[in-house]
């Protein structure tokens, strides 16, 4: 027995204790007064006016454009968007199709139309957007005859008279 207490040479546990009176850090058990925690105050910077009201965060309305597949039922319409999104694997992008049920309540949307869904609250379980006509765009090859005449304020020569 003595062999094995020889090799081992264990010191006396009192040595192992930690006196606190050698540790002096404020992190005593981990707690500290919050004197201590918080900045200090500068001279120079002014202190922050908190608002008196309460404001909700701002968030953005979350709006989408899409086609109209499908206008039969009675002040609805199903909407197709179409969105590119990068294929997990081979990170190329791909069309990704959803169709989202959108309030008409006019009944003014047909097969084809191009629209923009606004967020709304809930009208039914599956309808929380309101579809919102797009204005057409206008493409700068295709200028009719009239608009050529009221553009430039002449006549073009097939229009003037021959004499």
């Amino acid at each position: 027995m003595s062999f094995t207490a020889s090799l081992l040479q264990l010191p006396p546990l009192q040595s192992l204790k930690l006196s606190s009176t050698t540790t002096t850090t404020s992190f005593v058990h981990g707690s500290t007064p919050l004197s201590l925690l918080s900045k200090p105050n500068s001279s120079v910077a002014h202190p922050i006016s908190k608002p008196s009201t309460f404001l909700p965060p701002i968030r953005a309305m979350r709006s989408l454009q899409g086609r109209v597949v499908c206008a039969t039922n009675d002040k609805t319409v199903a909407v197709e968007v179409v969105r590119l999104a990068p294929h997990p694997k081979y990170k190329r992008r791909v069309r990704k199709k959803k169709k989202f049920q959108a309030h008409d309540p006019d009944n003014q949307f047909q097969v084809g139309d191009l629209v923009q869904l606004e967020k709304s609250k809930p009208i039914s379980k599956t309808k929380a957007f309101v579809a919102v006509a797009v204005p057409k765009r206008n493409s700068k090859n295709a200028v009719t005859e009239e608009e050529g005449k009221q553009v430039l304020g002449i006549p073009l020569e097939s229009q003037q008279s021959q004499t």
